[in-house]
């Protein structure tokens, strides 16, 4: 920023008056780039350009790119809270909180029409027709609509059915009638009045209401088993029985819970996900979450809001149940009339706003999991980044080393250090050692030693130095490592990664003293820390075992009176293990290492 716009900016923001409103930050193209706002103009938007720690980087980008300040005073709080709420959704500012959500979910329509199909949608239309949903899958649509499909029988053609076209005689009955799926109202064997009642009933399950639908098929089938159509009856019990296992599989949520409505946020790094639970008569009819974009100085209040009436105006139908279930206040509750918004702290309710937290998780998870398959480098970028926030660091840790020691009751001791690189092994770049200065089993000396000899040789080398240090260990491993690399006079970040009493990475610590940092044992993060550290227990152990077993090897021949090293490995060079020299012929012994050694080794093994 030229020294001329700064000074132009400053003049700016002193003209402000001390009342509340509304700012719109505006880059040198003249687009809005940010709305506010403020209880006082000017103390507002001074503190954007006083230098604090406590900025974001995202708000220090936000300021360099400001050409010029507009506001708009207004009489109160509120009126601030509701002209921004307009401003950002018709103008999108890049750096507000915006809704990143383009996922389509799939709804049930009851069609406007004569004999009204029920059908799977994903697009809503102003059209007069009744949408339910939305359904947080595909199958859990599906599983209703073939519900609804095999209890009440609708029509489900595309023929025109009004009056004039069934009137003319055109049609004739389907397969579906003659199997007892539809009553035939192409042919006018079934009048609209009956048709409506069916869809009627068809509604009353899609709000989650049973009952209608069951005092209709009980009353039928007591019917027609006073008229002696069994046959009749029976297709009614069928249908009962498919009522009774759908009733099984909805999820009931409570008797005296009836119809609320439950919203949870879930803040990320550069996004938040809120999901949305619809109960009517105890029971979930509808799921969904969307996806936020956190933008600047971001507040999970102003969030919820906001997600909250995106959901209301685009997926609950323009309505909400009279309580409404969340983990905290909105900003405003005056923008919902009629709705009261409570905070549970124990019971059933808090138990459903468990269940909306772990419906985002889920969400979030799985789209995390797409963003990793789709674009591995935006994916790696946001760990690392997490990383670098969780830890505190200066810079996000592209290179890591994590070091691991190995010894069974103090005997064949060896470490290993591991590298990961841009969140990827750089295999070529791990390292074992040997441990040679450390006599029994002391995991403490043994990584200072091998940490020690790892970065007085980096040093010797001029190679690059890690941006991270992990030990497979708790404080104690992180302190030994600090004491090295202090003595040698380097500053690189430490972590540490503890186990718990089921050897399960439990906790994570960073700095010195070291802290512990809450990470979620759930999250990609914890998910890539765990793998780092798995990675180096397994090539560890790997060589642990392979000198394990090459000293066995090695023992078992130095048994052997008059049998020194170099016949030993003249011998498994040629025969590669034990029990082929055991088995050896003698004339191929005799051959390879004279005949008085081969007498020798025959002897040992009782040949």
């Amino acid at each position: 920023m030229a020294a001329s716009e700064k000074s132009d900016l400053k003049e700016q923001v002193a003209l402000l008056p001390l009342s509340p409103g509304v700012y719109q930050f505006v880059d040198r193209r003249g687009t809005v780039i940010y709305v506010g706002k403020a209880k006082s103009l000017r103390k507002r938007v001074s503190s954007y350009f006083v230098q604090s720690k406590e900025h974001s980087a995202k708000v220090r980008v936000l300021v360099r790119q400001i050409a010029a300040i507009r506001h708009i005073v207004v009489g109160s709080e509120t009126d601030a809270l509701l002209l921004e709420n307009s401003l950002i959704k018709s103008l999108q500012p890049r750096y507000n909180i915006l809704l990143k959500d383009d996922k389509t979910y799939p709804w049930i329509v009851v069609r406007r029409e004569a004999f009204p199909r029920v059908q799977s949608t994903r697009t809503l239309l102003r059209d007069g027709s009744q949408y339910f949903g939305p359904y947080g899958s595909v199958m859990m649509q599906r599983s209703v609509l073939d519900f609804i499909r095999e209890v009440v029988p609708l029509r489900t053609c595309k023929l025109n059915l009004s009056p004039e076209q069934i009137a003319r005689g055109r049609y004739s009955v389907c397969l579906q009638y003659h199997l007892g799926n539809c009553k035939g109202p192409c042919v006018g064997l079934q009048s609209e009045e009956e048709y409506a009642r069916q869809v009627e009933l068809v509604v009353s399950v899609l709000r989650g209401d049973l009952r209608p639908v069951r005092q209709y098929l009980e009353g039928e089938m007591e019917r027609a088993a006073e008229e002696l159509r069994f046959e009749a009856a029976q297709r009614y019990k069928q249908r009962l029985n498919a009522l009774d296992n759908y009733a099984g599989r909805s999820v009931i949520v409570s008797a005296r819970i009836v119809d609320v409505d439950v919203f949870s946020l879930l803040p990320d790094d550069d996004a938040a996900w809120c999901n949305f639970v619809r109960i009517r008569h105890g029971s979930v009819v509808g799921v969904s979450t969307v996806k936020l974009s956190t933008g600047v100085g971001a507040d999970e209040r102003d969030m919820l809001t906001l997600a909250i009436q995106h959901i209301v105006e685009h997926i609950a139908g323009g309505e909400l149940a009279r309580e409404v279930i969340v983990p905290f206040l909105p900003s405003t509750t005056l923008l919902f009339d009629g709705v009261t918004f409570t905070v549970p702290k124990r019971g059933e309710k808090l138990d459903l706003l468990e269940f909306s937290r772990k419906s985002a998780r889920i969400y979030r998870a799985e789209q995390l999991r797409n963003l990793e398959i789709r674009n591995p480098e935006r994916y790696t970028e946001r760990l690392l980044n997490a990383l670098q926030k969780e830890l505190r660091l200066d810079r996000p840790p592209r290179h890591i080393e994590c070091f691991d020691n190995s010894n069974l009751q103090g005997a064949h001791p060896v470490a290993s250090c591991v590298v990961f690189r841009d969140g990827k092994p750089s295999r070529k770049e791990y390292r074992h050692f040997n441990i040679r200065t450390v006599e029994g089993p002391d995991d403490y000396a043994s990584m200072r030693e091998v940490v020690f000899r790892r970065y007085t040789r980096l040093m010797a080398e001029g190679a690059e130095l890690p941006d991270l240090v992990i030990a497979d260990g708790g404080k104690g491993q992180m302190g030994v490592i600090h004491e090295v690399l202090e003595r040698l006079g380097l500053d690189i970040p430490i972590a540490g990664l503890a186990k718990d009493d089921r050897h399960r990475t439990s906790e994570l610590y960073c700095g010195f003293p070291p802290l512990l940092v809450g990470v979620r044992p759930t999250s990609p993060l914890f998910h890539f820390l765990t793998h780092i550290q798995d990675e180096v227990h397994r090539f560890a152990v790997s060589f642990h075992r392979q000198k394990r077993s090459k000293d066995f090897i090695h023992s078992e021949l130095e048994r052997i009176e008059g049998v020194g090293e170099r016949t030993i490995r003249t011998l498994l060079r040629h025969f590669r293990t034990v029990e082929k020299v055991r088995t050896a012929p003698a004339e191929e012994l005799s051959a390879l290492v004279g005949p008085a050694k081969a007498k020798k080794i025959l002897a040992y093994f009782g040949r």
